[in-house]
């Protein structure tokens, strides 16, 4: 009996080390950016989110004093009811969003800075920065949020981490943030100039490349797509080698496409698909794609589905710009969920 206990306890002592041993496998995620500034309450209603684990509400900025919101009003977001989205409105949608199953954060900054906004590079500064931390988490404490989204970007964000006040900012909001048990997320660049700085990223529950954009209405390389499968290799490859743990890393998506020539501007895949049908389903591009050439490019569902594949393999999930661009019946979504994790997809 001596001996059997003995080798009983042998075996659990194995079992035991190689559960140790195996890495923490998690369900992949699926981020979706709601743009706010569309419409809140329009943009709810006809938006089905089934497939998503996280919802980026897009997007607030403080006002020159450093505030999010004042008397019940979210000072520079614009799409509610009255124009400026309110906190009710926020914690309307985060209820509503949050029943599907998805956490709800509150994306700030963007692409582009409204001119309601306030000097992010001086509010960020040393001797500011903590007042906005604070506004951060009062709006998501009355909103009912799950945590906070940035999307600084481009030069600002270079000007901002050469001041040296990026990473001190994200370091300072991460604590205060978990002490909580908040989420803290970003989106960034993939290229020199627009990236967020490498001491920055262990702060992050999800780093978000912004795998698209490759060429727009006036940059990037004539005739050349603007998110390819290639891309989002690279991406990932970079991402992985600056320091990003592949369950935190979530490859970004795009669910429209930029229009040349006599195909400008383009739109979201839910226009493409109406005004150009089947053709959009299987290839990356309409026309032909050339310097001076009439031509749409975008990501067709067996892209994303491929991207998804490749996300599933070296990263932990697909962040989505954005959600309302998708079909009615979430053709988009539904092809990304079934690659990231067909098991549970339907």
């Amino acid at each position: 009996m001596k001996g059997l206990r003995l080798v009983a306890r042998i075996g659990t002592l194995l079992v035991l080390s190689l559960l140790f041993a195996m890495p923490a496998t998690a369900r992949p995620v699926m981020v979706g950016y709601f743009p706010a500034f569309k419409g809140l309450e329009a943009g709810l209603a006809a938006t089905p989110i089934a497939h998503y684990t996280h919802i980026n509400v897009a997007f607030a900025n403080p006002d020159a004093s450093g505030a999010l919101a004042k008397d019940g009003i979210m000072t520079c977001m614009g799409g509610g009811a009255n124009g400026a989205v309110s906190i009710a409105e926020l914690r309307d949608a985060a209820t509503r969003l949050r029943a599907k199953g998805a956490k709800v954060l509150l994306s700030v900054g963007g692409g582009h800075i409204p001119g309601c906004s306030g000097d992010w590079a001086a509010l960020l500064a040393t001797d500011a920065r903590a007042a906005i931390i604070a506004q951060m988490l009062a709006t998501i404490d009355a909103a009912g949020l799950d945590g906070i989204d940035i999307d600084i970007e481009g030069k600002l964000l270079t000007a901002i981490d050469r001041q040296g006040d990026y990473t001190p900012f994200i370091a300072a909001l991460s604590k205060a943030l978990k002490a909580k048990g908040k989420l803290l997320t970003v989106a960034t660049a993939s290229y020199e100039g627009g990236m967020i700085p490498v001491a920055s990223v262990r702060y992050f529950d999800l780093v978000m490349p912004m795998s698209y954009d490759a060429i727009g209405p006036s940059w990037g390389q004539p005739g050349a797509e603007h998110s390819t499968y290639a891309q989002a290799e690279r991406d990932l490859a970079l991402w992985r080698a600056r320091g990003v743990r592949p369950e935190r890393l979530v490859l970004g998506v795009p669910f429209y496409g930029y229009g040349f020539g006599a195909l400008a501007p383009g739109g979201g895949f839910n226009d493409l698909f109406a005004r150009h049908g089947d053709a959009v389903l299987s290839v990356d591009l309409i026309g032909p794609a050339c310097a001076g050439c009439d031509y749409i490019t975008f990501n067709s569902p067996a892209t994303l589905k491929r991207k998804a594949e490749l996300a599933r393999a070296r990263a932990g999930g697909v962040m989505v710009w954005e959600i309302t661009q998708d079909t009615g019946d979430q053709l988009l979504a539904g092809t990304i969920a079934a690659a990231l994790l067909p098991a549970v997809a339907n």
